[in-house]
């Protein structure tokens, strides 16, 4: 069983910088791939980046456009989320959710998730 646990969402002005982080439980975190997921209010949840257990990345390069880096930090259980030039879209719920292995990009992909963290952009 894995729990994960989102926190550093916030308010912050377009521009801006956050950084989510993942904190995660189970002895066998390093063996799960984490992937970083928003939904919008009215939108569906889409994928933002995930990482796999050996490093290896996948970024949703349409809406990143490389200003989001995932990293993740296996002796503490933990993958970030550094986002940069905040844009007033970006605005969503933020969610990490893990699975065994490589990084995917669909949700149902995922076997758990954890609650989520409010961004909010202001212009």
């Amino acid at each position: 069983q894995v729990q994960l646990v989102e926190s550093g969402g916030g308010l912050v002005q377009a521009g801006g910088s956050l950084r989510l982080s993942c904190a995660t439980s189970g002895r066998t975190f390093r063996r799960y791939a984490v992937g970083w997921f928003r939904q919008a209010p009215g939108k569906e949840r889409e994928f933002v980046a995930a990482i796999s257990w050996s490093g290896g990345v996948i970024y949703d390069t349409h809406s990143v456009k490389g200003r989001f880096t995932i990293s993740r930090d296996n002796a503490k259980n933990t993958v970030y989320l550094q986002m940069n030039s905040l844009e007033l879209e970006d605005t969503a719920v933020y969610y990490c959710a893990a699975k065994f292995g490589t990084a995917a990009t669909l949700d149902y992909e995922y076997n758990y998730w954890g609650q989520g963290t409010q961004v909010n952009v202001s212009s």
